[in-house]
């Protein structure tokens, strides 16, 4: 599977600390979470909370480990309408990236965004008028011609906790944007917890994923995190999330639709843990292995 294709399996930062709640993995240095991604066969990863903000440090650690730089995650308020802010935190984010020679930022559409308040994350979420999606389609394509000028991909990351979370919503954007500028940030696990299911979704939009986030639910905690109304740091805490493989989501005709389209980019590892119920090192050795297994890379 994948044969030929400039496909690079990475993992994300979130399995050794967490960018939400600095209580998980305080201990774990980002040094830690490069030199163990390594071990275990990653050839990346994604920038965290505890990367140095300097690029050439960070830099340093990546090429003296081998690793690489996939992506990185941009909070975007274009639905509120400033979209200079945008524009100026997005540059600077653009030009961190070039020195890593990054290929990806996933954006996240945050206004109103309750994945870090206390309600519960399968309850009512946040939406938005159409006059604030057509701001959003708008200052996407602005956005993602800026990035395309820089070398990188613009992806778009359907979110649980925001205005674009569910299939209908990811559809208007990808309808309403412009496929050069814009793709998809594909994520199975916030697929899943959206209501939708993944290997449909992934066919749908399959020409327009230019980055994948592989994130697997476990289906027991997703039970209970819908009858007992966790917010979504909850769900994080009691093990809702997991990497592929050890929970409810079958990945493999997920990886099919990806060959046949022929997909090339990076399939990242992102399973939101408490590392010390899930140990990071232990935890990325069985996914790499996992997907070695299912796709030879």
């Amino acid at each position: 599977m994948f044969e030929g294709k400039n496909v690079k399996v990475g993992i994300s930062p979130l399995t050794w600390s967490n960018d939400d709640m600095p209580s998980l993995g305080e201990k774990n240095t980002f040094e830690q979470c490069l030199s163990e991604a390594a071990l275990a066969g990653f050839q990346g990863t994604e920038i965290g909370r505890k990367y140095p903000s300097d690029m050439t440090v960070l830099k340093r650690s990546l090429d003296i480990r081998g690793m690489k730089i996939g992506s990185r995650w941009f909070s975007s308020t274009l639905c509120e309408g400033d979209f200079e802010d945008n524009e100026k935190r997005f540059l600077k984010h653009l030009v961190d990236l070039a020195v890593l020679h990054g290929e990806h930022i996933h954006v996240a559409e945050v206004t109103r965004c309750t994945f870090t308040e206390d309600v519960p994350m399968l309850g009512d979420h946040p939406t938005a008028t159409q006059e604030e999606m057509d701001r959003l389609c708008d200052g996407l394509n602005k956005l993602g011609k800026l990035a395309v000028e820089h070398g990188i991909k613009l992806c778009f990351h359907p979110h649980m906790g925001t205005v674009v979370q569910t299939r209908e919503e990811t559809k208007y954007v990808m309808d309403h944007t412009n496929p050069k500028y814009v793709f998809l940030c594909f994520d199975s696990g916030h697929t899943l917890l959206a209501g939708d299911d993944p290997a449909a979704v992934c066919e749908e939009f399959a020409e327009r994923i230019g980055h994948v986030h592989l994130k697997d639910i476990r289906k027991q905690k997703m039970e209970e995190c819908a009858a007992k109304g966790w917010k979504f740091r909850d769900a994080v805490v009691e093990g809702c999330f997991t990497i592929p493989g050890e929970g409810c989501i079958e990945f493999t005709p997920i990886f099919m639709t990806l060959d046949k389209v022929g997909y090339e980019g990076w399939l990242m590892v992102e399973a939101e843990q408490d590392p010390e119920k899930a140990n990071p090192y232990e935890t990325a050795l069985i996914a790499r292995h996992y997907i070695r297994n299912r796709t030879g890379l």
